[in-house]
């Protein structure tokens, strides 16, 4: 068997805390086994990784073996909590493709309410490559984020070309939007009869979004209300996602079918999102699912290929 490249030295220490009511233990063991959390958001699932005490390297192959739900772990997006001088916590989202995510609305929410939890904090501060996110624990438990404000401009989201973001020339019109990454919201009559898999995946693809984008597919319930399907750019369909609720909320606005507080119908649950002027909140339920370990003999199938 030739050379593979090595993981960077994970350095754990034996730390007991209570979070959850219940004592979660970081084992000693092998050097290479990497922690994990198990979270989702309306069934937009997560594996988050815990960087704050340990140096860790995940090149994108090892990303795409961890995502891959019959072979792996199985996720939407990975997220990767590490330490910040500017706020409680940065973090860095990755697809299950291994891409790179700039923004993922549930998954912060999620990590949100464990870090909540680990500090008794109401209200913290989180922070990406682009952008610093506001998170606070409602009276009924569940947690809202500020997603921060649209950005509706064609260089911006990217598009290629200068173009009406409100109704873009793709049959349809869909409406453009930028929540720190791209999206495409198409508004139609009849969501069932709208084949995601197909049309989602043309669109992800389509040559006006350099960068591919994230799809929704919206229908109309009430001036309140919107159900929403999601092809989410680097993953396909997926039951919720937070940023994609936010942009379909934006549109919505500009395109004056709704208020700003919408409730929003997606395949795994309700999200409440709320247009403000200091950017758009979002508010659902966060599960913490299970804690796990990826064991070396995992990692070393995946530099064995």
């Amino acid at each position: 068997m030739g050379s593979r490249p090595k993981l960077e030295k994970i350095e754990l220490s034996m730390d007991s805390s209570r979070i959850y009511g219940y004592t979660r233990a970081i084992m000693l063991s092998n050097d290479r086994n990497i922690s994990f959390m198990k979270m989702h958001g309306l069934g937009n699932d997560f594996v988050i990784i815990d960087s704050r005490h340990k140096r860790i390297n995940l090149p994108a192959n090892l990303i795409r073996k961890l995502g891959d739900r019959n072979f792996g772990v199985g996720f939407d997006q990975l997220g990767i909590i590490q330490n910040s001088e500017v706020s409680d916590a940065h973090l860095t989202f990755f697809n299950s493709d291994g891409s790179i995510s700039a923004t993922c609305g549930n998954a912060t929410r999620c990590i949100a309410n464990f870090l909540m939890l680990e500090t008794k904090k109401d209200e913290i501060d989180l922070s990406t490559d682009h952008i610093s996110l506001q998170a606070k624990r409602e009276i009924d438990g569940s947690v809202s984020v500020n997603m921060g404000l649209p950005d509706i401009r064609w260089q911006k989201i990217p598009l290629l070309e200068e173009v009406d973001t409100l109704f873009l020339p793709i049959p349809g019109q869909p409406t453009a939007t930028s929540m720190g990454n791209p999206h495409c919201s198409f508004f139609v009559d009849n969501l069932d009869q709208v084949k995601i898999e197909e049309e989602g995946a043309k669109i992800e693809n389509h040559p006006l979004f350099p960068q591919k984008t994230n799809v929704q597919y919206v229908s109309v319930v009430s001036q309140d209300r919107l159900r929403v399907r999601v092809w989410e750019r680097g993953v396909g369909v997926t039951k919720a996602s937070g940023s994609s609720a936010c942009a379909v909320v934006a549109a919505s606005v500009r395109r004056k079918i709704t208020g700003n507080q919408v409730h929003v119908e997606l395949d795994g649950g309700n999200l409440v999102v709320n247009y403000k002027d200091d950017g758009i909140w979002m508010n659902g339920p966060t599960m913490h699912v299970f804690d796990g370990q990826i064991n070396t003999q995992f990692l070393d199938s995946v530099y064995e290929k």
